[in-house]
């Protein structure tokens, strides 16, 4: 019993801290304080004064400017303006703005459209850079490590020979009985399946890779 008991698990904590006898709540306490009281003073005006009646308008203050005159002059000498070129999509008169559905062809017009952006241009000057410092630090190590590179005609020469081996092996397992109920056969069938997998694998790598070094020893 006392090894499976545990703390704080009956009555609560063993010690709690017990409230000063002078934090009591007092009367009044929680109520919102009003603001402080201002004196009202009857004679404050609180709007303008009504004139007088002897106060008289300003009178007599008049224009020389022809209105009529002046706007004829504003609507003749104006700029019309264009309608807002708008699409009708449905029978009942739905109209919807045109610019921006998509029908008007906006970004084609536009002076740069089809133009590589600089930035493009900057990275493939730099791709371009990287790669032919690879290749001088590619052929540096070559020539250090007396390596050959095949040419177009001894790699095709390779290829194709190997195209031809891979024939006759092909030929030979075509050739190979049904029943294969000896253990010689056995051996050689996984011979020659092992044979035009690996010539498999070698024409692959030949093809995918068009440049070949060789080491000369």
């Amino acid at each position: 019993m006392q090894k499976h008991k545990m703390a704080m698990k009956s009555m609560g904590p063993p010690k709690v801290e017990v409230p000063s006898p002078k934090d009591f709540l007092k009367k009044h306490s929680k109520e919102k304080t009003l603001p402080p009281k201002k004196m009202f003073d009857r004679n404050e005006p609180r709007k303008p004064p009504v004139p007088l009646r002897t106060d008289h308008p300003v009178m007599g203050i008049q224009s020389e400017k022809n209105f009529v005159n002046t706007n004829a002059a504003d609507v003749i000498m104006g700029v019309a303006k264009k309608p807002k070129p708008i699409y009708v999509d449905k029978r009942t008169g739905d109209k919807h703005d045109l610019e921006t559905s998509g029908l008007v062809p906006k970004y084609i017009n536009k002076k740069d459209y089809g133009v590589t952006p600089e930035y493009i241009c900057k990275r493939n000057e730099e791709v371009k850079k990287a790669q032919e410092e690879y290749d001088n630090y590619i052929q540096e190590n070559l020539r250090k490590a007396a390596m050959k590179r095949l040419s177009d005609e001894e790699r095709e020469a390779v290829l194709q020979g190997l195209k031809k081996n891979w024939e006759e092996v092909h030929k030979e397992f075509q050739s190979l009985s049904v029943f294969i109920d000896s253990i010689p056969k056995k051996i050689r069938k996984q011979k020659l399946e092992e044979e035009m997998k690996q010539l498999e694998h070698d024409i692959s790598i030949i093809e995918k890779h068009k440049i070949i070094y060789i080491a000369n020893k």
